[in-house]
């Protein structure tokens, strides 16, 4: 039965990671053709193309390709022992079905164990640097379109942007509001705008009006300029959606704490990002038994019939997702659930799919 299972491990493995190379490296291929062009007109140096975008975009496509490419690859092979009638042969020695999926279940269970420290401690440092290369030679500067933004800076005190501009660090329409602990306002500002100062590292208030709140009695004083310090920085509004992929597991959690503090809305895609980063490696396992499942029966219709189901299946499971997800950003859906929803559904599938299968 060892024999049976390095078998089996040695061709799921050995199927799973030639498929992921040569994805990859069509992808490679697309990318650089895509991306020659920003790479030439900003003069892109040819090391950094290679070590710290390349190098890098590989652990990341191949860690978000993985779901999808284990799946084909256990049907490919799967179905393939099917058709050389080597699986009626093992379950006619006396093998049981059961026992006959023991080292696809281990096989699985190490690629999900890989893609969950890849997707938590070592594809966040590798991102930052490939995230930062094409911000800087792919991509157009970062401008902010949020309107209306409301922050909590600490406990008591609430600021308020109509708009902010990110490449000159200006907000406009800029107000500040604190509270004493009983909930009574004690003081208000309201300015034109306000600018970072980079010099200074610290906030300029301009063309201000503020009021300070002592019972019934009020002190107003109007202003030009203004320094004042705020427990905010100009990089929390600069953030593309994409910077959550650069934190690793600790940081996500301490920047999901932060953010709920200010209850900005990047609240949502940090958590989706957090439960992704935990359903999408199970995902692999549920799609294995999908997969055994359906390629262990001998069809007339042979490999092509057993892909032909398996593309199908896999594609709806990436295309639920995907709907889940939305759902969980603009429709109130807790993150959580947007993220294992998918997997609950197709692990039903998936025993269903057992029951049925050859025995």
């Amino acid at each position: 039965m060892y024999k049976l299972d390095f078998y089996i491990i040695k061709k799921f493995l050995g199927t799973f990671f030639f498929s992921i190379a040569l994805i990859i490296s069509i992808s490679i291929v697309f990318d650089f053709s895509e991306n020659v062009d920003e790479f030439i007109e900003r003069d892109a140096p040819t090391k950094a193309i290679i070590f710290d975008y390349y190098l890098n975009f590989i652990p990341y496509f191949a860690n978000l390709f993985s779901p999808l490419f284990i799946f084909i690859s256990v049907i490919f092979f799967t179905s393939k022992m099917a058709s050389n009638t080597e699986i009626i042969a093992i379950l006619a020695s006396g093998v049981s079905f059961r026992r006959f999926l023991r080292p696809y279940i281990i096989s699985a269970l190490i690629l999900s164990g890989l893609s969950f420290y890849l997707n938590n401690f070592l594809i966040p440092k590798s991102n930052e640097t490939r995230l930062n290369f094409r911000y800087t030679y792919i991509k157009n500067a970062f401008r902010n379109t949020d309107k209306n933004i409301h922050l909590q800076l600490d406990t008591n005190s609430f600021a308020y942007f109509e708009s902010y501009s990110a490449p000159t660090d200006v907000g406009v329409k800029f107000s500040l509001e604190r509270f004493n602990p009983e909930g009574r306002l004690t003081y208000k500002l309201i300015s034109d705008y306000v600018k970072w100062d980079t010099s200074k590292n610290l906030w300029t208030i301009q063309n201000f009006y503020e009021r300070e709140i002592h019972g019934t009695k009020e002190i107003i004083r109007k202003g030009l300029y203004k320094d004042t310090v705020l427990n905010m920085k100009p990089e929390e509004f600069s953030r593309r959606d994409t910077d959550v992929e650069m934190l690793d597991y600790f940081e996500l959690n301490r920047e999901i704490e932060a953010e709920k503090f200010k209850g900005t809305k990047m609240v949502v895609f940090y958590e989706i990002e957090k439960y992704r980063r935990f359903a999408f490696p199970f995902a692999a396992i549920i799609l294995t038994l999908i997969g055994v499942a359906i390629a262990s029966r001998k069809v007339r219709g042979g490999i092509g019939m057993h892909l032909g189901v398996g593309l199908l299946i896999s594609f709806s499971f990436i295309l639920f997702m995907k709907i889940s997800q939305t759902f969980a950003t603009n429709g109130g859906l807790h993150p959580m659930l947007a993220m294992w929803i998918p997997n609950i559904i197709y692990g039903f599938l998936a025993l269903y799919l057992l029951q049925k299968a050859p025995k």
